[in-house]
């Protein structure tokens, strides 16, 4: 009998030959014009209440059913491997458009980056003593909207002292009104990416001068020494359009956005009548104590690692590097009893990066990289050797090619095929642990 039912109570006994039940109303749920009492057919409420708990079962068997089917995913990996601009990929494929309030939040955001990254250039450039070369520098003229009036070297001591040693007073940069400016501010983005918002629509001429200098380039080939976010080029290289006042940022510029995941994040997407729920989590050692709680239940992990942070240190630990980080990571995650069951895909990220960083930074330069044997300046045997190390961090051989991708997070058309068929691949993996497609 199912859930809910219950067993009927024996009848009470009564006289032979008489229709009355002991209390003296008579049988077959008639009433006792005495004491008014009625009595019920058992049969009659047995039915009810089989009717009842089938209903109840269905509806279970209905949730069980959908529970089975859903497939919940989890982004694991370093910080800044590229886990939240894939998150990003998946609500720009399978998700709902952005929200205006959404599009100023990364607006506000993407100008915070600017400054960012131009604090860790102008800072670098100094310590590599390339600041002495602006001033040899012949300048340009540009008499242009865009113009700072400024020389290299002018531009350069004026970003140094407002963004690096903090000596100069704010109230010396011209003042910007946000009344009229699209983007504006914006209380999600937070304090701090708000006040760099704003110090950029100060600073972005002098910021262009400094970008377009001779010197600026040689830095900019060395930023792996300051962790400066590779993607941030294309916002440094069109600043006039990032600093206009009907500025909307565009898909790329939400996907090149850096925002420290700092909790464990859900979305939900319904693809070919299946659930999904990914959820993406902080990469930083401090925000990792937090992927336990998603452990519970996980269908599918994709782990993503950054080809190009070979020669790079983690932003918490300046002697740690960035891959031999991930590469330990990945071992910890492979080898963990929660994940027995659980298909795991590797994404190896940042591939156009990698291509451009393997012309002036040779692997076998890396300390922990020394035994790489294959050409210098040679993608294809670059990936190929990462491939192989993290293939030696698993204890067991079961991991086939098709479960690693080597990806692009940033371009749209590249994750909408990789995560395409990592969805198949996942759904197909899940039927075979299930039993449905054999054990080959």
């Amino acid at each position: 009998m199912g859930c809910g039912a219950s067993t009927p109570a024996p009848p009470e006994s009564r006289q032979p030959g008489h229709g009355t039940t002991s209390n003296g109303g008579t049988s077959g749920g008639r009433s006792n014009p005495v004491n008014n009492v009625y009595t019920t057919n058992p049969k009659s409420d047995d039915r009810q209440e089989i009717i009842t708990s089938s209903g109840i079962d269905r509806d279970l068997d209905r949730l069980r059913q959908n529970e089975d089917l859903k497939v919940k995913l989890l982004l694991l990996g370093a910080g800044e491997s590229g886990k939240s601009t894939i998150f990003k990929q998946m609500r720009i494929i399978h998700g709902a458009p952005r929200s205006d309030d959404d599009l100023r939040m990364y607006g506000v955001v993407v100008r915070s980056n600017c400054i960012t990254a131009m604090r860790k250039l102008c800072a670098h450039m100094r310590s590599l003593g390339l600041d002495s070369r602006l001033a040899t520098e012949i300048k340009q003229e540009d008499e242009g909207p865009h113009s700072s009036g400024l020389s290299e070297k002018q531009a350069f001591d004026l970003l140094v002292a407002h963004l690096v040693d903090n000596t100069a007073d704010p109230s010396e940069l011209p003042a910007v009104s946000m009344e009229g400016d699209w983007v504006g501010n914006s209380p999600r983005a937070g304090l701090g990416a708000n006040n760099d918002s704003k110090q950029f629509l100060q600073l972005w001429k002098p910021i262009k001068t400094l970008w377009d200098s001779n010197p600026m380039r040689e830095v900019w080939a060395k930023r792996a020494a300051v962790n400066v976010i590779d993607g941030h080029k294309e916002y440094l290289q069109d600043l006039p359009r990032i600093a206009s006042r009907t500025f909307r940022p565009t898909q790329q510029d939400i996907l090149l956005a850096r925002v420290k995941t700092t909790q464990v994040v859900m979305e939900k997407y319904r693809i070919d009548g299946i659930e999904f729920e990914m959820y993406d989590v902080g990469g930083q050692r401090s925000e990792r104590r937090k992927w336990i709680d998603c452990f519970d239940n996980v269908d599918a992990v994709i782990f993503v690692a950054a080809l190009s942070e070979y020669d790079q240190t983690l932003a918490e630990a300046k002697r740690a590097n960035r891959m031999v980080e991930a590469l330990e990571l990945f071992r910890s995650v492979c080898n963990n009893r929660a994940f027995s069951n659980t298909s795991i895909m590797l994404f190896l990220n940042k591939k156009d990066i990698f291509a451009e960083k393997i012309l002036d930074s040779d692997i076998a330069d890396q300390k922990p990289f020394a035994d790489y044997a294959g050409p210098p300046r040679d993608f294809n045997s670059g990936v190929l050797y990462f491939i192989q190390k993290f293939k030696d961090c698993l204890l067991d051989d079961d991991f086939n090619d098709s479960f690693i991708h080597v990806t692009c997070a940033t371009d749209t058309n590249n994750m909408e095929f990789v995560l395409d068929s990592t969805r198949t691949i996942i759904m197909t993996d899940n039927l075979r642990r299930s039993g449905f497609l054999g054990a080959g």
